[in-house]
């Protein structure tokens, strides 16, 4: 499995990141629950998905019960990140399916994968139907978080659409990569909309410790902006 670095190295600086983003998500909710979250970035290459799949990781270890729902259809990663088959979200929505028929399991005891299945024609309708609330709904009675990997904001909707019936957004950006401009047009987009922004996560942080470099995401919040 690719960069699942909670999985294979967890006592290393990178997931000790993951861990110190998953506390700050559970004291986001300044006393509400925060269980839907909606993941986006400014462009592609940013490496949400990969910052999903390892908080997901992360977030189980810890005993909670948590699903992976990737609603990236136009670049869906997370069937490859875990070694899955892609038969997923675009499957249940079009047919109807019982969307715990199709559930994987990830390898990891507690976190659950709901791939995004084959691409579909029109994301943007699939996510704003009826029948995707629906399936939100019921994953809601069956799990502490899910965590919705969307398209980045700047080239699409679907994030904002998504962030509409999630309980919070979380952006991400690139060190180095990431313009600020680019950055606060992604946030003026998603608060226009109506979504919760509850943090930011800078990732392809380059940090020189004991001779080598690594990379690791840095979590606050915009509760005090």
């Amino acid at each position: 499995m690719m960069n699942l670095i909670a999985q294979d190295d967890p006592k290393s600086p990178v997931s000790e990141a993951f861990r110190t983003i998953r506390t700050n998500i559970q004291f986001a909710g300044a006393g509400t629950s925060i269980k839907k979250i909606v993941f986006t970035s400014t462009t592609p290459d940013e490496g949400k998905s990969t910052v999903v799949a390892n908080l997901g990781i992360v977030m189980a270890q810890a005993g909670n019960k948590v699903i992976i729902l990737d609603c990236d259809f136009r670049n869906p990663t997370q069937h490859r990140i875990f070694e899955l088959e892609n038969k997923g979200l675009s499957n249940c929505i079009a047919t109807g399916k019982n969307v715990r028929d199709i559930l994987q399991k990830s390898g990891t005891e507690g976190l659950d994968i709901l791939t995004s299945g084959p691409v579909a024609p029109s994301p943007s309708e699939i996510l704003a139907s009826e029948r995707m609330k629906e399936v939100l709904a019921e994953l809601a009675e069956h799990y502490d978080y899910i965590l919705i990997d969307c398209p980045p904001i700047l080239p699409v909707t679907d994030a904002a659409i998504m962030g509409a019936v999630a309980d919070g957004v979380i952006l991400l950006t690139a060190w180095n990569q990431t313009a600020p401009q680019m950055a606060k047009e992604a946030k003026t987009r998603l608060e226009q909309a109506g979504n919760k922004i509850i943090g930011v996560v800078l990732n392809k942080v380059e940090v020189a410790t004991s001779g080598y470099g690594y990379g690791y995401g840095y979590y606050y919040n915009y509760g005090h902006e």
